[in-house]
């Protein structure tokens, strides 16, 4: 199995269509300002809007990993985008910035390495799935 798509509720569809553009995600559906869904430059999951009366709850989080964070947050906050904090790397061994999109949905670019599928606390039977 293999994650396809995540979908976004987003509250001004337009100004969130603009945003995931100039973080770097490719769009490959637009569909008369109420859907679109983009490509990300690596991988081969999607991601794709909505048009919704509310963004996701609250302690929702998307994860966008990347080899180098400090370099993406670099280049994001050259184009405009603002952090709630710069990469700083957290007890539980990844590394991460996060950000908001226009609609207040919660985004994060993070680096694990070796922890993001075997942190030293994985269960045991994790390797049978």
């Amino acid at each position: 199995m293999d994650l396809n798509q995540v979908t976004l509720p987003v509250t001004d569809f337009e100004t969130a269509y603009q945003f995931y553009g100039q973080i770097g995600l490719k769009p490959i559906v637009y569909s008369q300002g109420r859907y679109a869904r983009f490509e990300l430059p690596s991988g081969s999951s999607t991601l794709s809007l909505h048009v919704a009366d509310h963004a996701m709850p609250p302690g929702m989080v998307i994860y966008f990993e990347c080899d180098d964070v400090y370099a993406r947050y670099e280049a994001l906050c050259a184009r405009g985008v603002e952090f709630l904090n710069a990469p700083r790397d957290e007890a539980w061994g990844w590394r991460e910035a996060r950000f908001k999109d226009p609609s207040g949905n919660e985004l994060c670019l993070f680096h694990a390495g070796q922890n993001r599928r075997f942190p030293a606390w994985r269960l045991p039977s994790a390797g049978d799935l």
